[in-house]
């Protein structure tokens, strides 16, 4: 089967768009292509472990969502006989990514991705789908939030990794009745309109279901 390894696609939203942490590869195979953060484990290391090491690593976080995605075996060029896909979320404001000129990090759009070594867009489309399914149910962008904000600025995360507009009352019907926020009892004021309310998240963990 040969040696495993893991990689994580970190998510974030910024620009309004949902954007992906890549890593130009700086020795083969694939030199001077982007990829995912990841290796392989080292000595006793649990693939959880291995995953929240290149999570706080590659980003500078490590209290956040972080979720196993899936396994996968023979990507093309790769040396690991398997990889154990993880994916997190992150709030772009907390992240503080390497400066290293070698093995570059930076954002990139996910609907804008360059070419990238070991199929890795496979395992980004997965993924994003993931995302998007657990956006229907849970609490999942807790991550990519601060601790207080605007229903509309959560409702701007949510178009962000959609990828289309939502309708404004439908979408705080739908996240105020699935119980995950809750008001503060503060405001923010923004401009010259009227206070927003500022609401939290009734549980920033993931939700067990």
């Amino acid at each position: 089967m040969g040696t495993a390894a893991v990689v994580v696609v970190i998510f974030t939203v910024t620009h309004g768009e949902l954007s992906v942490l890549l890593i130009e590869r700086a020795a083969a195979p694939c030199r001077g292509q982007w990829a995912l953060p990841g290796g392989v484990l080292r000595g006793e290391e649990t693939l959880d472990g291995a995953a929240s090491r290149k999570l706080a690593d590659e980003s500078g976080v490590s209290d956040v969502f972080l979720e196993q995605l899936f396994t996968f075996d023979h990507l093309a060029e790769s040396t690991a006989g398997v990889v154990v896909a993880y994916f997190a979320l992150v709030d772009v404001a907390r992240t503080r990514l390497r400066p290293d000129l070698e093995w570059r990090p930076a954002w990139h759009p996910v609907r804008a991705l360059p070419p990238l070594a070991f199929e890795n867009e496979r395992i980004i489309a997965y993924a994003e789908q993931r995302l998007r399914n657990k956006l229907e149910y849970t609490n999942v962008v807790y991550s990519l939030l601060p601790s207080r904000f605007t229903l509309t600025e959560m409702q701007r995360v949510y178009e962000a990794i959609l990828g289309e507009a939502m309708d404004k009352r439908n979408f705080r019907r739908r996240v105020v009745g699935l119980g995950i926020v809750r008001e503060t009892g503060s405001t923010r004021k923004l401009g010259a309109h009227r206070p927003a309310m500022l609401y939290e998240f009734t549980r920033r963990e993931p939700m067990v279901l």
